[in-house]
């Protein structure tokens, strides 16, 4: 039995694994392909705004200054938009006075204006100054258009330095990558400042710091008169931008003025003005914190350990530590893709890796879930034809209390059958629908009795029901029970006998008066499915099974309806009231076995009394004489048939 127990469960075992290899494999196939879709980039890339972001980096020392066209400079200045250029020639003589190194304009000057305000402007610039250009792609059903709008010609030959000041968005409309123009605007400027690397980082993932307005920025009408309004200083040898930067950052849902989401914008819900995204450039290039996206072959081998490490957690099985595993790994998978962006300007995104680990866990825990249901019917078609739907549900719910195959128990055996049926059955015999009528209507109430007790029913033979307790579920009080389910029985026995009586009064016949004996033995016995490959049944064999049957057949030879082994007796004494009736040698023992039944009503003189004289009885010193024998009759009357059998048989043994 435990060697196809084993093998079956080894069967199991490879079932599993193969299953779990398959739904590997399946993952590592549809990730393949789903990676290639538009929305999966989207989703790495939503990704990276949060990793890139949580710890919230600042701008690095000694970047760029802000000078922003805000509404409190609108105000002051009380000009209408675009101001004249003379006013803007004026902010570069004064940062130029104040120390700046570099100064990057970023509006657009490409068409003529007041003839004056031009000459000022021209007269001001020089190559410190970087002017922004823009290009647009113009795309029609005919053709497409790149057009470039740069600074007007004099302003470039007065040595002034053409930026292109535009960006490109991703599919979501969020700024993430450095711009691919060699001559952008943030590019020419670290050029100007003399910090410009070998190699433009075009593409690359792009380093944000902070939500608008982290960038330290003054209102252009301050940056006028930086003597009066500002720290001294406070434009030395700084690079500074200038731009349009409203000091309440529009939201996202609302647009703006030259204002753009970054990956900040996830948290903030706000846009970042065109200047700081230049400046974010900046820092970007002079400090070469651009992020490079991972190769195939690495998130290849990202995914393909994370499949491997899902197949690892739930290679035994799945259950509540399986959830503590994943949240622990998907948070790990984040956490290396954090540690990846910042110490090492790569990002490997975690949404494969992620994706992969919960397909095959939860695949896995899936199938577990679909085949502890199937287990769960197994075992509920199994055992609802033997056992309460009571212990059928808690079976099925944890199926651990049970242990198919066969094992040893201690178990309440009941044994009982109809005495006198054979006659019932013989009388009925050309009506082969009454008495199949009638053998239902006699088992179903026993057998909800031993159900409704919580008893599991072995077998029926012909009218006889085996029963047992404390199997498959653990009974401790499982001899109390099977007592209680005897007596039951005879309750329930009594009910059909009235019914039968009613029904033949009415037919105008003969009723068929039943009368059932019943035997209990306790005793260590082995239990669990026995039977051949293709059908077995959950059963119990041992001696103690023989005894309890041997009780029943014997029961009838007492005079009593229920007859006991000496440790049911035992076990239910506190119970009820127990009294032994006889010695019995069971076939294949040596030594006799009392034998016991339940009295319901006896007073401790008439107890003592019964003792001895099976005292008496043991020690062949009863007579049938013996006014005993009346006297135990009057105080026992449940066992007047008992002490006349007794009689009777000291009668016979005198004649003999």
């Amino acid at each position: 039995m435990r060697v196809r127990d084993q093998h079956r469960q080894t069967r199991q075992i490879r079932s599993r694994h193969l299953r779990l290899l398959v739904l590997s494999l399946t993952t590592l196939i549809a990730i393949s392909l789903l990676s290639r879709l538009p929305a999966w980039s989207l989703l790495e890339l939503r990704s990276f705004d949060y990793l890139s972001t949580v710890d919230d980096p600042r701008p690095p020392p000694g970047g760029p200054v802000i000078v922003a066209i805000d509404e409190p400079s609108l105000a002051d200045i009380n000009a209408q938009w675009p101001w004249p250029r003379s006013l803007h020639a004026e902010l570069i003589s004064q940062l130029r006075a104040a120390g700046a190194r570099v100064i990057g304009l970023d509006i657009i000057m490409a068409e003529p204006s007041a003839p004056d305000n031009d000459a000022a402007i021209t007269r001001a610039v020089g190559p410190d100054v970087v002017l922004a250009g823009d290009e647009t792609l113009i795309e029609t059903p005919q053709a497409s258009q790149l057009i470039r709008a740069t600074p007007l010609p004099q302003l470039t030959e007065a040595g002034a330095v053409t930026g292109i000041a535009s960006i490109d968005l991703s599919g979501d409309g969020i700024f993430r990558r450095i711009p691919g123009y060699e001559d952008g605007f943030a590019a020419m400027l670290a050029k100007a400042s003399g910090v410009a690397p070998e190699a433009l980082p075009a593409g690359r993932l792009i380093q944000s710091f902070g939500p608008a307005r982290s960038y330290p920025t003054v209102s252009y009408y301050q940056a006028l008169d930086p003597q009066n309004l500002l720290p001294p200083g406070y434009f030395k040898d700084r690079v500074v931008l200038v731009g349009l930067s409203l000091q309440n950052a529009p939201a996202i849902d609302k647009g703006g003025v030259d204002a753009f989401a970054t990956p900040y914008t996830v948290h903030t819900g706000k846009l970042v003005s065109g200047v700081e995204i230049q400046a974010t450039i900046y820092d970007n290039i002079r400090k070469s914190l651009s992020i490079a996206e991972a190769r195939l072959p690495t998130v290849a081998a990202c995914i393909l350990i994370s499949v491997l490490l899902a197949a690892a957690t739930v290679w035994r099985s799945t259950g509540w530590l399986t959830v503590v595993n994943s949240v622990a790994a998907l948070l790990a998978f984040a956490a290396v893709s954090a540690a990846g962006i910042r110490l090492t300007h790569v990002f490997v995104s975690p949404l494969g890796p992620t994706v992969a680990y919960i397909s095959v866990v939860f695949g896995q825990a899936a199938f577990d879930f679909a085949e502890e249901r199937r287990n769960k019917r197994q075992i509920t078609r199994a055992f609802a034809q033997y056992i309460s739907p009571d212990l059928v549900k808690r079976l099925s719910s944890d199926p651990s209390q049970l242990k198919l195959g066969g094992e040893r128990r201690t178990l309440s055996v009941l044994f009982s059958d109809v005495r006198g049926f054979t006659t019932i059955a013989e009388t009925l015999k050309d009506d082969p629908e009454q008495l199949t009528g009638l053998i239902n209507r006699l088992l179903t109430p026993l057998s909800d009795v031993v159900m409704d007790h919580g008893g599991t029913i072995d077998k029926y033979m012909g009218d006889c029901i085996m029963a047992f307790w404390n199997a498959p579920l653990d009974d401790p009080d499982h001899a109390l029970h099977a007592v209680r389910a005897s007596l039951a029985m005879q309750a329930a026995i009594s009910r059909l006998n009235g019914q039968l009586e009613r029904e033949a009064a009415a037919l105008g016949r003969k009723p068929h008066v039943l009368k059932m004996g019943v035997g209990i033995n306790t005793g260590e016995c082995i239990v669990g499915n026995m039977g051949s490959t293709r059908r077995f049944d959950y059963s119990c064999l041992g001696d103690s099974v023989n005894l309890a049957s041997r009780l029943e057949g014997a029961s009838k030879n007492y005079g009593v309806a229920l007859l006991l082994g000496e440790e049911t007796a035992r076990l239910v004494a506190d119970t009820y009231i127990v009294v032994e009736l006889d010695r019995i040698i069971v076939k294949g023992r040596t030594a006799p076995s009392p034998v016991f039944t339940v009295v319901h009503k006896a007073d401790a003189k008439a107890l003592a009394a019964h003792q001895a004289f099976i005292d008496a009885k043991y020690a062949a010193t009863l007579a049938p004489s013996d006014p005993v024998f009346d006297k135990l009759a009057a105080d026992i009357p449940e066992l007047a048939g008992y002490y006349a059998i007794v009689r009777d048989g000291l009668a016979a043994d005198g004649k003999e």
